[in-house]
């Protein structure tokens, strides 16, 4: 095992400039010092969050489908979604995606930590649930919000990530934690 200490592994920001603001993120192009003294840049994506749900009823699992257009393909999904605000309870954004998505409510919810995205470049952070003891309200998807609400049985959903049917990583990584694969 290594034992490499904090300090070697930091790097010090030392200038931080917007370069783009949208609406789901913003971008800075940062100045750092590693800890060896060496200057370089960062481009950096900061993105609030968001929150993925691994939701079963009678032994299947809410999915979604929905054309993502950076990927140009209809992918399936745990139910999911963006923290409106960076300080947001996470809890209650989790219980309004599945809601929003499925139209159904949960009485059990537990924590499953979070996972980062693609730490390499962003700070978005996903923090993954497990609901059950589910309840159908409504669904009611947000404007310019197109998707397919499915159930698909719990064992043909991991059949589903093993054959590559199923390959976003969110959707994986709630699920790993989950069912404890």
């Amino acid at each position: 095992m290594y034992n490499f200490s904090m300090e070697k592994l930091n790097e010090k920001t030392i200038k931080s400039e917007t370069i783009y603001e949208g609406k789901v993120f913003r971008i800075t192009s940062d100045d750092v010092i590693l800890s060896d003294g060496y200057k370089t840049k960062r481009e950096v994506v900061h993105h609030n969050g968001g929150v993925v749900i691994a939701a079963e009823r009678n032994n299947k699992i809410l999915m979604v489908k929905q054309f993502r257009y950076p990927a140009n393909d209809v992918l399936y999904e745990l139910p999911a979604g963006k923290l409106d605000k960076p300080n947001e309870d996470i809890l209650s954004a989790a219980k309004r995606e599945l809601e929003e998505e499925t139209g159904h409510i949960a009485a059990i919810w537990a924590s499953l930590g979070f996972i980062y995205t693609s730490p390499g470049f962003c700070t978005e952070k996903l923090y993954l649930f497990k609901a059950s003891d589910l309840s159908f309200k409504g669904q009611h998807l947000d404007e310019g919000e197109i998707l397919d609400f499915i159930e698909i049985d719990k064992n043909e959903v991991f059949n589903m990530i093993k054959t590559g049917k199923i390959n976003d990583a969110k959707t994986i990584s709630a699920l790993m934690r989950a069912y404890k694969l």
